[in-house]
């Protein structure tokens, strides 16, 4: 077992002992106008600790929206899939910082670097309306971090959590504590979770323990004339996490976090710089937490460092025009072991990939009418990529013979001799908003994203004894052309919003997978014409006290190079939920539905099979215990069904189950005290 580090959990229990002493001269919270969709009329800041009291990652508030799945490979670590689009399409930008994972096989995606110490406000984008944080191929998750909230002339403001679920004996404890205003001050925040495994609604254990702490510090500070400074500095440290998804686990990941930004005003507008690096630490092995016979380590790391300088300017109260620079360099480094002492280097999955990209931005938003707003916008990228170490070579037997090189398994696959890759990516969109009558809208974009294929699409490079995993350096880039039209509308207690979109995707990056006659398996990448249609409709009603919400989504994706489906779409999927406030108590039934999907690619290794419907009953609740302490509690899955997403990962270690289960019934229940 690897020596564990326990700063981050040291962090943890330092701000839970320094958030609980205020908590005997606690101010009642004063409401913020700022209200965000996810929450249904709660303040901001209410909304974000309620749903982190009762939920161990943030992405699982978007399973409200049924265009959004997630897949799961274990207990943590959910990955969004968004318009039918995954993995490397959908983009993760954490307070306006991109993060990569360190795991070849995605133990560790984007997603699992959300703060669960500090919820912050999730938004999905799922069209170019901007480009200052790039394009958008497959889908966009902006997660930001909101301030703290000083209610009346306090100086000092914070949260204590403590919670726990039933079913794996899951246990959180998360708190905050910050000193200042709202433009300055610093905050102090940490937390710390863990559960066993869960069983699935039939009662089997399905492996997803895991122990996960976060420590973070941020501070910002405004001058009078508005210039203004903020930084984060960030620590995570994932434990023992178990997966069977796959035919390892993930005894330790280490995530460090720093971010620097500057800002000011300047004439009708202002001017922000930010620069950001992101440190990840990944181990995978297949004995620290399973028995085994022969011993295989990866040990693999990410380095993203980045800048963006954005100027935004407004004329004549009706156009907003905005131009921006950025850069961003990534490495990243994979490499597996095995034999005696993990010894000898079995594969240079990730050998030694560099990513430079730099990017220039401008768009224009025009107000023409009171009831019509038209913008557009134009990006070029250059992206250059290369692995530094495909020419050294690795054997994957121990005292073996055979030796072999990622540039080896490139030209023996593809026939591909160079790894070096040039993109010259330019992307843009147009957009409209048009109010035709006091209730009814009209929105449509218009847009062209182009995607450089990731590093795992490139350049991983994997060979063991049931077959070889090898990327495409001579992949073409992917291109989106995408148009979505939508209808919202409101009038009186009803709002409503149907919508449909097309992508029409040139040089789409397929995977497949090829048996060989030894048994063996080969997955490899190739450029294809893809197309995905969606419709979506939403219908909402509210009095205030009782409110309704009716969702649903549908995707169809297709190959139309072998006129067959395209893998990891998920089915129809339909959300209704009635909810009711009274007082600050809030009570909400959800009922959660998908048809089967059997509309599948088997031949891509992504389609495990096809998967039958399912419907899913939860129940929730926070209640006012007094001025400053609440209750939150959740019954996921009331009826106990067995269950799991379409898109969600085979389940290597149950040869009955298809998919990583999700939980049976799970009673979940945390207290909140904030000031």
């Amino acid at each position: 077992m690897l020596r564990k580090n326990h700063l981050a959990r040291c962090i943890s229990l330092v701000m839970v002992g320094t958030v609980a002493a205020p908590l005997a001269n606690a101010q009642p919270e004063q409401e913020s106008p700022l209200l965000i969709r996810i929450t249904e009329g709660q303040s901001a800041e209410a909304a974000r600790l309620s749903e982190a009291a009762i939920q161990t990652e943030p992405v699982q508030r978007l399973s409200a929206s049924p265009a959004v799945s997630l897949s799961r490979m274990g207990g943590r670590g959910l990955d969004p899939v968004i318009h039918g689009q995954n993995e490397e399409r959908v983009d993760v930008l954490i307070d306006g910082m991109r993060v990569e994972g360190a795991c070849p096989s995605r133990m560790d995606p984007p997603t699992s670097r959300l703060s669960t110490a500090l919820a912050p406000v999730l938004e999905v984008r799922t069209s170019n309306k901007t480009l200052r944080w790039g394009p958008i191929a497959g889908g966009q998750i902006g997660a930001t971090t909101a301030k703290p909230e000083f209610a009346g002339d306090n100086r000092t403001a914070g949260h204590l959590t403590l919670g726990g679920s039933d079913n794996g004996e899951g246990k959180l404890v998360n708190g905050s504590v910050a000193v200042g205003s709202r433009d300055t001050f610093i905050r102090l925040a940490g937390g710390y979770d863990e559960a066993d495994d869960y069983e699935d609604g039939d009662g089997n254990e399905v492996r997803s323990s895991y122990e996960n702490a976060e420590g973070r510090v941020d501070a910002a500070w405004t001058a009078d004339n508005g210039f203004y400074i903020k930084g984060l500095v960030s620590r995570q440290e994932e434990r023992d996490v178990k997966f069977p998804g796959r035919g390892m686990d993930a005894p330790e990941t280490d995530t460090d976090l720093y971010r620097l930004e500057l800002g000011a005003p300047v004439a009708n507008g202002g001017w922000n710089l930010m620069a950001w690096q992101a440190d990840v630490d990944h181990v995978m092995d297949n004995f620290s937490l399973r028995e085994s016979t022969m011993k295989m380590q990866t040990d693999s790391e990410t380095l993203t460092r980045g800048a963006r300088l954005v100027l935004d300017q407004t004329i004549n109260h009706t156009r907003d025009i905005a131009i921006g620079v950025d850069v961003e360099s990534n490495e990243w480094d994979a490499t597996m072991y095995n034999g005696t002492n993990l010894a000898n280097e079995a594969s240079l999955m990730w050998p030694g990939v560099e990513r430079d990209r730099v990017g220039v931005f401008v768009e224009a938003f025009h107000q023409i009418r009171v009831n019509t707003r038209l913008g557009a916008g134009i990006r070029y990228d250059r992206v250059e990529m290369d692995a530094t170490r495909a020419d050294q070579t690795f054997r994957p037997m121990p005292g073996g013979m055979m030796a072999f090189s990622p540039s080896g398994l490139y030209a023996s696959a593809y026939g591909v001799t160079d790894t070096e890759a040039n993109d010259n990516n330019v992307s843009g969109f147009m957009t409209g908003e048009w109010r035709f009558s006091p209730s009814q809208s009209l929105e449509a974009t218009a847009s062209h994203s182009v995607r450089s294929p990731s590093v795992n699409e490139r350049y991983v490079a994997q060979k063991t004894m049931k077959g070889t995993w090898v990327g495409n350096p001579d992949l073409d880039t992917e291109k989106h052309h995408k148009l979505e039209v939508s209808l919202p509308g409101r009038q009186g207690d009803w709002t409503w919003r149907p919508a449909v979109w097309v992508d029409q995707v040139d040089d789409y990056v397929y995977r497949f997978e090829t048996r060989n006659p030894d048994n063996t398996t080969d997955t490899r990448y190739t450029n294809i014409d893809a197309r995905l249609l969606g419709v979506e409709g939403e219908l909402g009603w509210s009095n205030g006290t009782w409110s309704s919400s009716s969702k649903l989504a549908s995707v169809r994706g297709e190959n139309r190079d072998a006129d067959k489906a395209l893998p990891r779409i998920p089915p129809i999927q339909f959300i209704q939920t009635l909810s009711w406030h009274q007082r600050g108590h809030t009570l909400k039934a959800q009922w959660q539905l998908a048809r089967r999907q059997d509309h599948v690619d088997l031949e891509s290794g992504l389609d495990p099979s096809t998967s039958p419907g399912y419907g899913v009953f939860n129940l929730s609740g926070t209640h006012p215990l007094m001025a400053n302490l609440s209750l939150t509690w959740a019954v996921d899955n009331l009826f106990d069904n067995t269950w799991a997403y379409h898109v969600s990962k085979d389940n290597l270690s149950d040869s009955g189950v298809f998919r990583v289960n999700e939980p049976g019934r799970t009673v979940r229940a945390a207290l909140t005290a904030r000031w």
